[in-house]
C-alpha cells in the first residue's frame, strides 16, 4: 500500500490518469474538481496523494486508485467515504466542486446544496451533513484554486491543432504545447511559425 505517487504522466482521459513509475503504469481515478486542477501534458512529471481501495471480487482483488493534488483534498474525501451510504466511487463523483464550498454547505445543513452534485440524492444529503456536519472545519478554511479562464487561442492556432491531431498527437497535450508556446512566443503570427517553434522546443528538451 502506499499514499503517494510521483513520474511521468503518458495518458490522460476525463476520469483518470496513468503515471508511469520506473516502467510500471498506474491508473489513478480523478474525482473532477481535482482533475480540472491536473493540467499536465504527457511526458511531465506528476505527483498526486493517493488514497487506495481494494475491491474483492470472488478469489481475486483489484486496487482502485484515487488521486489527489494535496493531502487535504484526500482527507476531505476520505471523510465523504466515512458516510455509510457513501462508497469511494460515490464521493469521488461527489467531489465535483470546491472542496470549500461542499463543506460550506455540510456545515450549513443545506441539503439542497448537496443534491446537486452528482449521485447524491436527498438521503445520501440527508446521511452526509448528519455524519460531518461540526466536523469539517479544516476544510472550509482552503482555498481552492479554480483553473484560471483561459483566453481565446487566434485563429492560426486552431490550424496548428488541425495539423498536430493529423500527426496524432492528442488533443490536450497538442493544446497545451499551443498555449505554452504563445505565452513565450508573443510575436508568433502565424501557424507556420507556430508549429516550427513548438518543434524547436521539443527537439531542446529531447536534446
Amino acid at each position: 500500500m502506499f499514499s503517494r505517487i510521483s513520474g511521468a504522466l503518458v495518458e490522460r482521459a476525463a476520469e483518470h490518469v496513468v503515471v508511469d513509475v520506473h516502467g510500471l503504469g498506474y491508473e489513478v481515478v480523478l474525482p473532477p474538481c481535482v482533475a480540472e486542477k491536473v493540467t499536465h501534458v504527457p511526458g511531465e512529471p506528476l505527483t498526486l496523494e493517493i488514497h487506495a481501495v481494494l475491491n474483492i471480487d470472488g478469489n481475486s482483488g483489484r486496487f482502485t486508485y484515487y488521486g489527489f493534488t494535496n493531502a487535504i483534498e484526500r482527507e476531505f474525501f476520505e471523510s465523504l467515504c466515512s458516510v455509510a451510504s457513501i462508497g469511494p466511487r460515490s464521493a469521488a463523483r461527489a467531489f465535483s466542486q470546491p472542496m470549500s464550498a461542499i463543506a460550506s454547505a455540510i456545515d450549513r445543513g443545506d441539503h439542497a446544496y448537496l443534491k446537486t452534485l452528482p449521485g447524491i440524492g436527498q438521503q445520501k444529503a440527508r446521511d452526509i451533513v448528519a455524519k460531518l456536519q461540526g466536523k469539517v472545519a479544516k476544510f472550509l478554511l482552503i482555498q481552492d484554486a479554480r483553473p484560471a479562464a483561459e483566453q481565446a487561442m487566434p485563429d492560426f492556432a486552431d490550424e496548428a491543432l488541425a495539423v498536430l491531431l493529423q500527426l496524432e498527437y492528442k488533443r490536450p497535450e497538442a493544446e497545451a504545447m499551443i498555449r505554452e508556446t504563445l505565452e513565450s512566443a508573443t510575436a508568433i503570427r502565424d501557424a507556420e511559425t507556430l508549429l516550427a517553434e513548438i518543434y524547436r522546443r521539443k527537439a531542446e528538451k529531447r536534446a
